[in-house]
């Protein structure tokens, strides 16, 4: 199992706690990306959006694909992952950004490709919102041509969305062939650009049932459509560790109890304009990525062995939330990291 973890840009996780000590400034962000590289985690997922989701959109945010330049050339070797929305980017422009950042991480650069799903915030923005279907047949022509000026000295293109003529890109990103592309998505559309243009699946959180459904799915589409197996797949989760799973189950009421609004602008559109799988409850939305689901909540013990049972049904990357930031995830890394080995090797050994 990898770990990986959500950079804080949106100044936390928790949409019905006002204050939750990790601001969303560079300074804070750069401080634990830093941090987390010494306590052994692998990856950050940089999620892009103009607006806060989280703490309400008068709130600030931090933009994406600059901060992850700044943090490429500030770490050494944890992976960063930025999210990417074709409604908002020329695809040159977005292959030669990648591969300039893949050069200053000296080849730890990746994207997570996100269709879109928020209508208001493209409206303010500027993006191209269209239906859900259209949304996908833009995500497949950009990542063609993402791929074609990757790995082609000149590249031409005439589609629906997007025209380019004897593109050249140099210098080519240090990753071969590509740099690594994640997305998630639940629809059939969705899930067809994932299974035949992607690199590695990203779920959001679910319980071990539902994760090893998808998978499973995943995994013979991505057979059936012919390219070479996925070479990961990571899931959203949320953790609250605590010393008893009596203090555990006391902060997670605390962080889903709501209070207001605000924080939910997002809501109707996430769930009427994404064609999800599960039905999303307000709890479930009180943080981010649905990553309640996995219940990585309790003690250490409790949480390791849970995250066995999602190594056991194909995750292999997880992507964590918490809260406050820094000091979670040094709990994390200190005390569930290694009672996961300490599991493992007892499991192996039986």
């Amino acid at each position: 199992m990898k770990y990986g973890f959500w950079l804080p840009i949106f100044g936390g996780w928790l949409r019905n706690v006002e204050n939750e000590s990790m601001p969303p400034t560079y300074d804070y962000a750069k401080e634990v990306i830093q941090s987390a590289e010494k306590w052994g985690y692998d990856t950050t997922l940089i999620a892009e959006l103009y607006l806060n989701d989280i703490k309400g959109t008068d709130q600030d945010s931090i933009e994406a694909w600059s901060t992850a330049a700044a943090l490429a050339a500030v770490t050494e070797k944890i992976e960063i992952m930025a999210a990417v929305r074709p409604v908002f980017h020329n695809p040159a422009v977005t292959a030669k950004m990648a591969a300039n950042i893949d050069h200053i991480s000296k080849g730890r650069f990746t994207l997570n490709v996100v269709s879109g799903w928020w209508a208001e915030e493209a409206k303010q923005y500027g993006g191209n919102f269209t239906e859900h279907d259209e949304r996908y047949e833009r995500t497949t022509e950009f990542l063609e041509i993402l791929k074609g000026l990757w790995t082609e000295e000149t590249f031409s293109y005439d589609g629906k969305f997007y025209k380019i003529e004897n593109t050249q890109l140099s210098p080519k990103p240090v990753q071969r062939p590509n740099p690594v592309l994640y997305a998630g998505g639940e629809s059939e559309k969705g899930k067809q650009v994932i299974s035949s243009l992607c690199d590695a699946y990203i779920l959001h959180g679910h319980t071990v049932e539902e994760a090893e459904a998808k998978i499973v799915d995943m995994k013979g589409r991505r057979e059936a459509a012919g390219p070479e197996p996925l070479q990961s797949i990571g899931m959203a989760a949320y953790v609250i560790c605590r010393d008893t799973e009596e203090e555990a189950h006391a902060e997670l009421n605390r962080i889903t109890t709501v209070k207001d609004m605000s924080g939910y602008a997002g809501f109707e559109d996430f769930t009427s304009k994404s064609e999800l799988e599960q039905q999303i409850q307000l709890q479930d939305y009180s943080v981010s990525n649905r990553g309640l689901r996995p219940n990585l909540v309790g003690t250490p013990e409790q949480i390791a062995k849970q995250v066995l049972e999602f190594e056991k049904v194909g995750v292999d990357l997880l992507l964590l939330q918490c809260s406050p930031q820094l000091e979670e995830l040094e709990r994390f890394s200190k005390q569930v990291m290694p009672k996961v080995e300490e599991l493992r090797a007892t499991l192996t050994n039986i």
